[in-house]
């Protein structure tokens, strides 16, 4: 269904440790860094699609964060989320609400909710049982 997700950012280095070491965790392998641009894009470990992207705003006005806008990356299992989690706060990120089950979305929901370097927010989900 989706082909690709594009964040902006004012601040590629900061950004790209951010999320390169989500991805890590995530087992997502990194397609292109171009610093120059500045861009940088992820995909599946099995699969072209579909693409993780932050860089520049094509426009050149400055990226902003969007109130109500959020991104979720499926995690594989729950370490996962947790993996991820951690390594977010230690690169820049900030905690929306920590690794743990919601059951008010179902039953077995385990996720976690960040800001990036730049507010933007994202999650970290796995909808499996243990």
């Amino acid at each position: 269904m989706l082909s690709h997700i594009y964040i902006g950012t004012n601040d590629f280095e900061p950004a790209f440790a951010f999320y390169n070491a989500v991805m890590t965790e995530l087992g997502t392998r990194l397609r292109f860094n171009d610093a120059s641009k500045p861009w940088a894009g992820w995909q599946p470990a099995e699969g072209a699609r579909p693409l993780f992207i932050i860089g520049k705003p094509y426009d050149g006005q400055p990226a902003a964060s969007g109130n109500g806008q959020m991104t979720a990356f499926m995690a594989p299992t729950r370490e996962a989320v947790d993996r991820a989690h951690a390594a977010a706060l230690a690169n820049g990120g900030r905690c929306e609400g920590a690794p743990a089950l919601r059951p008010h979305y179902h039953a077995n929901y385990y996720g976690a909710y960040l800001r990036d370097p730049e507010g933007n927010k994202i999650c970290v989900v796995c909808h499996d049982a243990v």
